[in-house]
């Protein structure tokens, strides 16, 4: 590679400035500036995936979860009402799987941490036993709890599910997502944490889908067992 010197004077302030300057724009962020725009665009826990989703006490279960009460924004159609939308076109056929209603981060991007909140429709009431790690709590037609994860399954009737005299079983999931791990804190208040964030986007989709009696679903999370 050839090398050429300009022998002329430079004004090494200015030429220093530049530098720093064009370093700065290639860094996540300089200063304080930096920080305060990124606190700028992270989410409390009731404003995430749509508003509407996460309730003020689901919003402190989060915080039990993730050690943090800041979290990243959502994708914009990541919301109960687009999960519920979509569901309605499924129905009645049962789904067969789970898809994403949305995914939470916390706002300092934590390393293979996310919450997945998923949606489901099955061909009937839940059967079978469960995991020894659950503990079955008394909300809707079943609710399983975990110190990572939480499943709620509730009934619904609806005029916006045409053309069925039978309910739909609507299956709400919430659930660390990433590399599996074993839980790290009291497990009993994992437990109720992620319970009570699955209870607050089940009723929201209950809601939402203007189920009668919001599916059997109380309107506070029950976390003694059944």
């Amino acid at each position: 590679m050839r090398i050429v010197i300009n022998r002329r004077p430079v004004r090494v302030g200015l030429l220093a400035a530049a530098v720093a300057g064009l370093l700065c724009l290639g860094a996540t962020g300089c200063g304080g500036n930096g920080d305060e725009e990124a606190a700028d665009k992270s989410l409390a826990g009731t404003q995430l995936c749509g508003g509407d989703a996460v309730s003020a006490q689901a919003s402190k279960a989060l915080k039990v979860i993730t050690g943090s009460s800041r979290f990243g924004t959502t994708a914009e159609k990541s919301t109960v009402a687009r999960a519920a939308t979509d569901l309605v076109e499924a129905f009645p056929a049962a789904t067969g799987g789970r898809d994403d209603v949305c995914r939470i981060y916390t706002a300092d991007g934590t390393p293979d941490f996310a919450i997945r909140v998923t949606w489901g429709l099955d061909d009937g009431p839940p059967t079978g036993t469960p995991a020894p790690d659950f503990t079955v709590l008394d909300m809707g037609e079943r609710t399983l709890a975990a110190a990572n994860r939480a499943y709620v399954q509730f009934a619904c009737r609806s005029d916006k599910l045409a053309g069925s005299s039978t309910a739909a079983h609507v299956a709400i999931g919430v659930e660390h997502w990433g590399m599996p791990k074993e839980p790290e804190g009291d497990v009993e208040a994992l437990k109720d944490a992620y319970a009570t964030v699955a209870h607050s986007f089940s009723l929201a989709m209950a809601e939402e889908l203007r189920c009668e009696k919001n599916g059997g679903l109380p309107a506070r999370p029950v976390l003694d067992p059944a």
